[in-house]
């Protein structure tokens, strides 16, 4: 039967404030927060049950806690290529077709990168004692070279930017390790280790080995993308460009990044550095999807997903095995609930996020004849926080129509709504694609010390977080696929790549040759990217 929104609709302030959120079940604690004011929303009676029905079944339930400590403690680390990362993909469709979806494995080609051993010490640096060398915690960065078995010692020079280093020159340069300490703006990271602080020192972990190459450096180590806490080295990914020799490159714990600097103003400072990965033909891996199935238009679909794939230095809890155990618990709620949308939502779980976004590029890629059919993708990719707010990935027209929706969520806390584009994550390629790469952004203020590190474990996750973040998961991909009107439809390539260059993301797709539109969207006048405010 066709469900009218809108008929016999009244007024309320929150349709959070008709459901209990004292659900009761003693393994989940969900703190209540008193409502803030919300201007009255026009609900149904039947959209208001439907909804009713989804949050009671998932905060009610430790189901996304338990699938977490499976995905961490039971199958660990999952990097791409690994024995882990191929049990996570058989564990996670065995779960979404236990609930009763309809599940199929996507093939995806991912990087197969071995660590291997990675050691350094400083073994000469000024005012050394006889016979002392310092040991400094490091971690080889995803997709690195190595040194030579027996390893490399060479004088480290420490840059704090692109342009110091290009102002040293190669004779400066040539033969040297080239550490980049580049720091977060503290004020920034204070307010909650936001993308804007992010940004600042990612492109020094995926470009700087490269900068290095091209002035004949030996090695490059940088400072690590995360806090200078714990002395705990942060992975990633770096990205050699053709034009330059891969070198080995590494990433210090911010406290040995700063021991090496304050040293090398007193003096030269030489390391010696054993890095041993192994780079192997690529791996077969999949895409787990997992469709429930629309009542009325079933060919028009929304994603929800998070990604499998993990760096290797933990369990990979915050980064994505949080995400991952969002979806799981989203689709439970929801199957759980009875409920059934008007469209289809599909539960997917990208692999190969960590090393180039490979799982979701794929997906647009097999599923192209389809994508003026798909409404968006809703990911959560940012840590152990709760959710704050909603970024709807460049889509400006979208913000009018979900900001009433994230308003009848104040019961949970105030939810914000912009157009902001993350680009870190799988929400990407779809916003390169027209469509809302929906962005559940989180509260990210601990994410920074177990990001990529050896903290990433269980005891980082909070349970009654992750059921908070679930039931926002579940009642916003409902919302979405049930809604009368089609939520989204995609922008012609014209206007997103206007919208890309307004949201500052032509320059770093261009370093990554991710940049698919050519001139669109440039000023006329000397076809150059807006500049920054």
């Amino acid at each position: 039967m066709h469900k009218s929104w809108w008929i016999k609709s009244f007024q309320i302030a929150s349709f959070a404030n008709l459901i209990l959120l004292t659900v009761s079940c003693p393994s989940v604690a969900v703190p209540r927060q008193e409502p803030h004011e919300a201007a009255p929303i026009a609900y149904s009676p039947q959209v208001l049950a439907e909804l009713k029905q989804i949050q009671q079944a998932a905060l009610g339930s430790d189901y996304a806690f338990r699938r977490l400590a499976v995905l961490t403690n039971k199958i660990g680390p999952r990097l791409s290529g690994s024995v882990q990362a191929q049990n996570a993909v058989d564990y996670v469709a065995s779960e979404l077709q236990r609930l009763g979806l309809d599940v199929r494995l996507e093939k995806v080609l991912v990087p197969h990168w071995i660590r291997g051993e990675e050691k350094a010490e400083l073994v000469k640096f000024p005012g050394q004692m006889s016979g002392v060398a310092q040991r400094i915690m490091l971690t080889t960065l995803g997709g690195s070279v190595a040194t030579p078995p027996t390893g490399l010692t060479a004088e480290v020079i420490t840059v704090d930017s692109f342009e110091e280093l290009e102002a040293l020159g190669r004779a400066n340069v040539e033969g040297k390790i080239v550490l980049f300490n580049r720091r977060f703006d503290e004020q920034i990271a204070a307010q909650g280790f936001g993308l804007e602080a992010y940004r600042q020192v990612v492109p020094y972990r995926t470009r700087g080995p490269s900068a290095a190459g091209r002035l004949g450096a030996v090695a490059a180590l940088v400072r690590s993308a995360g806090s200078s806490n714990y002395r705990l080295p942060h992975a990633g990914f770096t990205q050699y460009a053709k034009d330059a020799a891969p070198i080995p490159a590494a990433a210090l714990a911010g406290e040995d990044a700063d021991l090496i600097a304050g040293l090398s103003k007193e003096g030269p400072v030489q390391l010696h550095l054993t890095l041993t990965p192994q780079t192997l033909p690529d791996a077969v891996s999949y895409n787990v999807v997992a469709d429930l199935k629309g009542s009325e238009h079933p060919e028009e679909v929304v994603i929800v997903s998070g990604h499998l794939d993990s760096w290797d230095l933990a369990q990979g809890t915050t980064d994505n095995g949080s995400g991952t155990a969002t979806v799981l618990g989203a689709a439970d709620a929801i199957m759980r609930s009875g409920e059934r949308p008007r469209r289809t939502i599909r539960f997917v779980l990208f692999t190969g996020e960590e090393q180039g976004l490979d799982g979701s590029f794929a997906y647009i890629k097999q599923h192209k004849a389809e994508m003026a059919n798909h409404l968006g993708n809703l990911v959560l990719d940012a840590g152990q926080g709760p959710v704050k707010g909603f970024q709807m990935g460049g889509r400006d027209d979208l913000v009018p129509v979900f900001q009433p929706f994230a308003k009848a969520l104040s019961n949970f806390r105030t939810i914000q709504v912009d157009d902001k584009v993350e680009s870190g994550t799988d929400t990407l390629p779809f916003s390169i694609a027209g469509l809302p790469g929906i962005n559940m952004n989180q509260d990210t203020s601990d994410y920074k010390f177990t990001h990529h590190s050896a903290a990433d474990a269980l005891e980082a996750q909070k349970p009654d977080v992750l059921t908070q973040n679930s039931t926002l998961m579940a009642l916003a991909a409902f919302w979405i696929a049930d809604r009368p009107e089609r939520f989204a439809t995609p922008w012609s390539p014209e206007r997103t790549a206007k919208m890309l260059r307004a949201q500052h993301e032509y320059e770093e797709l261009k370093a990554f040759n991710l940049w698919p539109f050519g001139d669109l969207g440039a000023d006329e006048k000397g076809k150059q990217d807006p500049p920054q405010n």
